[in-house]
């Protein structure tokens, strides 16, 4: 088969939206670390002295009236420095990574023309390598749609399947050769699953073609030994209990209920147990003070894929160390 033949120019990626354009335009100065390592008293120390505005990068912190079990910042604390992505939507509805990202393009716009700067502060490591690096790689892969899709490529071939991907999904199709049927199958997996082309998604978080947005970040992380860490989570776990976790679990299940994904922080199914009698104060501190550990371990591990990232260690020379590595890049 000849490939001498012309083909039309690939068709031209859209002009970026206006989130991605704000996000594009943002410098992100993180700081970031595992739970209990000591964030939020750091990060009030560098709004401050920087003068930013704290933008939350916690996943949890967008319910309003989990308050304590999420260690959101107190009323004083807010009121030393504005903190923005925090009490955005009742804890019955779901909250995901995409309305994040829309919530927080409106939050960066209205930064940007009050000339102030944010700071990251949080540890959904997920949702900073959503926003920095775009994310979009497909939904998961049901076997009987892929193998639908392989089978027809053993029957039609490669050149029938470009054709109805050209159809369905031009900017994909330009860039795909029909003979790379692993990419192909993909894409047509794509469409099948969702209904809506693949280049559409990867324009949606920010990809244009196949490479990624080079976002500007500088990531300063907290570092605390495991042995020390677990200390504090254990502590803090006691002390949130102390200040009314308990109560806070019964109001927001006698209120409008847990929804799918806010059920999901940390802590608040045991609470309930404890309010419902079904486990003792110690088994509740040692189940959601274990149970913490190990997510912050999954959070450190996310933060090693980070090679940028400046580690600091908390206590003496952490705030300097940290403006050095904020200032720097201004």
């Amino acid at each position: 088969m000849s490939h001498d033949r012309s083909e039309p120019d690939p068709p031209r990626a859209a002009p970026p939206s206006a989130d991605e354009a704000i996000l594009d335009r943002t410098h992100f100065r993180c700081l970031v670390g595992p739970t209990a390592s000591g964030k939020t008293a750091l990060s009030l120390r560098l709004a401050e002295e920087l003068g930013c505005e704290i933008v939350s990068l916690d996943s949890m912190q967008v319910y309003r009236g989990m308050d304590v079990g999420t260690a959101k910042a107190s009323a004083d604390e807010r009121a030393r420095v504005p903190h923005h992505m925090i009490d955005l939507v009742e804890p019955r509805e779901r909250y995901d990574v995409q309305r994040f990202r829309a919530d927080l393009a409106r939050v960066l716009a209205d930064l940007e023309a009050r000339g102030t700067r944010p700071l990251f502060v949080g540890g959904t490591a997920f949702y900073l390598k959503a926003l920095t690096e775009g994310l979009f790689e497909g939904p998961p892969v049901d076997p009987d749609v892929r193998a639908a899709i392989e089978a027809e490529y053993v029957a039609l071939g490669g050149d029938a399947l470009h054709e109805r991907l050209s159809r369905l999904d031009p900017a994909s199709a330009a860039r795909i050769h029909a003979n790379d049927r692993k990419r192909m199958v993909r894409a047509l997996e794509v469409y099948a699953q969702t209904g809506r082309a693949l280049s559409d998604w990867q324009r949606e978080w920010g990809w244009h073609g196949d490479a990624r947005p080079a976002r500007r970040r500088t990531l300063v992380g907290l570092h605390v030994a495991t042995e020390e860490l677990g200390a504090r989570i254990e502590s803090r776990v006691r002390a949130m209990l102390d200040a009314g976790w308990r109560e806070e679990a019964e109001r927001v299940r006698d209120g409008g209920g847990f929804g799918e994904t806010a059920i999901q922080a940390l802590g608040y199914r045991e609470a309930l147990a404890l309010a419902d009698g079904a486990i003792d104060r110690e088994t509740f501190v040692t189940t959601v003070a274990t149970k913490t550990r190990r997510f912050a371990r999954k959070q450190r591990t996310w933060y090693r894929k980070f090679t940028d990232l400046v580690p600091v260690t908390p206590g003496s020379g952490a705030f300097e160390r940290a403006r050095e590595a904020f200032t720097a890049t201004s």
